[in-house]
């Protein structure tokens, strides 16, 4: 059992009965809050401040969502563990959820139960994603990554580019190569993804997985 007097938690979410309940739930069950934000930039400026020990926060936020606050407060050093509460259930949000190595994914349909259990979790150092998540669909976004994984940095670059919805022509211009070269780096780019489909396959793949791209 977590002795709850030697850590301290930051919270935000944009829906004000959401976060409300949310606080109101941890400090009845003798949580130390440190602070709320409705807005990413208050999340941001929260843990900055405060550096707690974990952070709760919604994805969908103004300014900032929960993810760029994440890189941003891990870019400048913070040492918080963060959970992300969410309605997202799609693949490409898990994934993104382990591309930015974050503790915890809970869905807000999860019970107050398992807010506990993951803030559990994460404390001792453990990845916690909600019950919902089939094992499957968390498998299937950690293979996905791997995959991304065996890029080379040609093809790394190549790949963002894409992502930007740049034409291979352009790609071919900014990086003073020929655009058989560019297509010769976006088939095999595909078949280390496992790509299958016509010539938009990577294109649409790239936009839908843009995030994750572009932490690479």
């Amino acid at each position: 059992m977590i002795e709850k007097d030697n850590f301290t938690i930051v919270i935000a979410d944009d829906h004000p009965m959401l976060l409300k309940g949310l606080y109101e739930e941890l400090v009845k069950n003798g949580y130390n809050v440190l602070g709320q934000g409705a807005t990413g930039m208050q999340a941001l400026e929260l843990i900055l401040k405060h550096e707690p020990t974990v952070a709760l926060l919604d994805i969908d936020m103004p300014i900032l969502t929960g993810f760029e606050v994440i890189k941003t407060a891990k870019e400048k050093g913070s040492k918080t563990k963060f959970i992300v509460l969410s309605f997202h259930k799609e693949a490409e949000y898990v994934a993104q959820a382990k591309a930015f190595h974050i503790n915890g994914y809970l869905l807000k349909e999860d019970s107050f139960y398992d807010i506990e259990r993951c803030i559990e979790a994460v404390l001792k150092g453990e990845e916690y994603f909600s019950r919902s998540f089939d094992s499957f669909s968390l498998k299937n976004a950690s293979e996905e990554l791997k995959k991304l994984q065996l890029l080379t940095p040609s093809e790394t670059t190549i790949l963002k580019l894409i992502s930007q919805q740049i034409t291979s022509n352009d790609i071919a211009d900014t990086l003073c190569v020929s655009s058989r070269t560019v297509e010769k780096h976006r088939s095999n780019i595909k078949e280390k993804l496992s790509l299958s489909g016509g010539t938009n396959s990577l294109t649409n793949w790239a936009l839908i997985n843009k995030n994750i791209i572009q932490e690479l």
